[in-house]
């Protein structure tokens, strides 16, 4: 028989292994499915509200603007119910305001725009419709019914329900790490891009059909933080959501020169020696305008690294394109990765799929 001493010795040591399983990284990855702002017990009903209303319908019906719609009913949604996280029992309320459309109404178990608005008005109030068309009273991927409500809003209240572990740059030797970049994605003008991205309430109305990026913080570019939502599985109209966390930890603009030239000239070199046939992050000729990173934060689905976006002009045109170096995954990641990962980050960059699923793409759609 176990002393009391023995009893207690056991407890504390498999308290602490449990401890440590809860915090390996298989179990944060785990975490990350979903979304910040809904209980688990919400995600099947989540999903199916989004399926309806994009991702069940044949593609030649999609327009990304209503996936970013029915994401912003959603949030309004939390928003206007105090915070807390959506669950299981907020299915009434979307049912008793989308139900009929949905399931009385041609073609069954989809949503069209009208619908969504529609359902929306009487879901949260009779100005959503009007006020979602109104850059004024959407932001942070919420719709307000004034302006004063969205100047009042303060996105910390999404940052204490995110599980935001500590930076995780890459800190593999740079020989060991993916140096990678994507196909730039030309845009209309540097004014109008810098203009949005120096707004990051903006940042949801750029989201593509495979993830969005939503602020998380009350300030501009450096040091903000954003929740990114990807889905994978959106080609069979099966979506399967996670989300990790980025930082932007460095941030080169023209009013530092210098600085900015070594940044490209760093990334440069270590594309050249390190990339496997990698194009120049800007092309010959180019002039870099504006360049930040992106740090990952624990449990972000493609592990360790430092993703980058970089605007610049060549040839007459103005373009972003993302580049990213990234350290060796951990086996849970990179099976994940290859099975259903790599094609739905290529896409979301630019790289390999259409425009709807690229938020580059969406990007200079947006503000042309």
């Amino acid at each position: 028989m176990l002393t009391r001493s023995t009893s207690f010795a056991a407890g504390i040591t498999g308290g602490l292994l449990l401890g440590r399983a809860l915090e390996s990284p298989q179990v944060r990855f785990a975490r990350m499915s979903g979304s910040s702002i809904a209980r688990a017990d919400a995600a099947g009903w989540i999903t199916d509200f989004l399926n309806a209303a994009y991702y069940r319908r044949p593609e030649t019906e999609r327009d990304v603007d209503d996936l970013r719609l029915a994401s912003a009913i959603l949030t309004t949604r939390w928003h206007r119910e105090g915070g807390g996280r959506l669950r299981a029992g907020d299915l009434v309320a979307f049912h008793r305001a989308f139900g009929m459309d949905r399931f009385l109404s041609a073609p069954r178990g989809r949503l069209d725009r009208d619908q969504l608005l529609a359902g929306a008005d009487r879901l949260l109030g009779d100005w959503f419709a009007a006020a979602y068309a109104d850059d004024a009273r959407r932001g942070w991927g919420i719709v307000f019914p004034t302006v004063a409500e969205r100047a009042a809003y303060r996105p910390e209240r999404r940052l204490e329900l995110a599980r935001l572990g500590k930076l995780t740059p890459a800190v593999a030797p740079a020989s060991e790490q993916t140096w990678h970049t994507y196909p730039p994605v030309e845009m209309p003008s540097a004014e109008r891009v810098i203009d949005a991205l120096t707004r990051p309430e903006t940042w949801p109305d750029y989201a593509s059909e495979l993830g969005r990026f939503t602020p998380l913080r009350s300030c501009g570019l450096l040091g903000q933080t954003f929740e990114v939502e990807v889905a994978a599985g959106t080609a069979g109209g099966r979506p399967v959501f996670t989300r990790g966390y980025v930082t932007i930890t460095r941030l080169v603009t023209p009013d530092d020169p210098e600085a900015l030239a070594a940044y490209v000239g760093e990334l440069e070199d270590g594309l050249e020696r390190l990339g496997d046939d990698e194009p120049r992050a800007v092309p010959e000729g180019g002039e870099p305008i504006v360049a930040f990173d992106l740090t990952t934060h624990e449990g972000h689905f493609m592990g360790s690294g430092n993703n980058r976006l970089l605007l610049f002009s060549h040839e007459g045109g103005t373009w972003v394109r993302a580049a990213g170096t990234w350290d060796p995954m951990p086996w849970h990641l990179a099976q994940a990765y290859r099975r259903a990962g790599r094609d739905a980050q290529h896409a979301f960059w630019g790289e390999g799929g259409g425009e709807a699923q690229s938020m580059l793409h969406q990007l200079a759609r947006r503000v042309g």
